[in-house]
């Protein structure tokens, strides 16, 4: 009869292990990968939004360019020393921005 109280009593005890290892398990994973996700996009935004005509870019898709026009949600980027390679393309496929003194 002890036996079966003893048992009875641990089944609650051993829920709360599991709840700790659960939302230890969610802290890790937040730390680990959604907040520097979160940091990397609040740099990237604060980026664009510095960028000015003149700075040169990398975009996502590896090329390097010098921006020419920037309007609200698009840059016109020119690429090499060719002056009719004038390419218009969103903000948002702009990666690298480097201002021209640095």
């Amino acid at each position: 009869m002890k036996g079966i109280l003893a048992s009875g009593q641990g089944g609650t005890m051993g829920l709360f292990p599991i709840i700790l290892m659960y939302v230890a398990i969610f802290g890790i994973m937040y730390f680990l990968l959604m907040r520097p996700q979160k940091k990397e996009k609040k740099r990237l935004a604060a980026m664009i939004a510095d960028m000015e005509v003149g700075d040169t870019v990398l975009t996502t898709s590896g090329f390097y360019g010098v921006v020419i026009d920037i309007s609200e949600t698009d840059v016109i980027v020119e690429f090499g020393n060719n002056k009719n390679c004038r390419i218009p393309m969103q903000k948002a496929a702009i990666m690298q921005v480097e201002k021209p003194g640095a």
